[in-house]
């Protein structure tokens, strides 16, 4: 039971990864010492799209399903929870390129924010 409540929670903590991955150069913004781990997962994500890398997070959901007597996921985390359920997969590529697109235009804003320094940030509170 434990570790099926345990499984579930990094199904849950998975999924606010990926939404820090969409959304964490924007938090950025506020908190500029977000960049850092935004950087980092969006070179983790790009890594996971281009090559056949295991997610150890997926790891360790199949690890707890499996403590609980549950069956491990037979795809990876996107393709059991997010492609063909929050959108078909027939726009999984559509999805990745709107992704990419919002963190680069968090980064860009945040470079733009950086470069008009302080005064211009303190007019835009």
């Amino acid at each position: 039971m434990v570790a099926s409540a345990l499984a579930n929670l990094v199904m849950v903590v998975h999924f606010g990864v990926l939404v820090f991955l969409v959304v964490g150069g924007f938090l950025a913004w506020r908190w500029p010492r977000l960049l850092y781990p935004h950087l980092a997962m969006a070179a983790w994500g790009l890594l996971v799209i281009t090559f056949p890398l295991a997610c150890p997070l997926t790891w360790l959901e199949n690890a707890l399903r499996s403590a609980a007597g549950r069956p491990e996921l037979t795809d990876g985390f996107i393709d059991t929870y997010v492609d063909g359920v929050l959108y078909p997969e027939s726009v999984a590529g559509l999805v990745q390129l709107l992704v990419a697109l919002a963190v680069g235009v968090s980064w860009l804003g945040l470079h733009l924010r950086r470069r008009s320094g302080p005064a211009t940030r303190a007019l835009h509170r």
